[in-house]
């Protein structure tokens, strides 16, 4: 994911979708594209961030490893974030973690 903003107020990131961290809203908002087409922007609260992960799984057609910057929220729900490799999720976690102040093991 590219970072396209980060200040003490605000994260942005951004690969295919466009994730935005807001302290001054107080809100996480996911900006999706299909194709050529955005969609809804999906919002929730920073407060309900519980933990971002990695998650890496293997391909079972082509053996290659794919990557996900996953964002879990105190629901149980999460929001995969696309990473090109495992260094690139692993550095995205770490970036939004260090934003929220979540602690490194979550």
């Amino acid at each position: 994911m590219l970072i396209l903003e980060n200040t003490q107020t605000r994260l942005s990131l951004k690969s295919g979708s466009t994730l935005t961290l807001d302290k001054t809203s107080g809100k996480i908002t996911l900006q999706r594209k299909l194709l050529f087409w955005q969609k809804k922007p999906v919002e929730k609260p920073l407060s309900e961030v519980v933990a971002v992960s990695v998650d890496a799984g293997v391909d079972r057609a082509s053996g290659v490893e794919i990557c996900h910057t996953m964002v879990i929220f105190k629901a149980g729900d999460a929001w995969a974030l696309p990473a090109t490799d495992k260094n690139e999720a692993k550095g995205n976690a770490t970036a939004i973690r260090d934003f929220l102040h979540l602690p490194l093991g979550s």
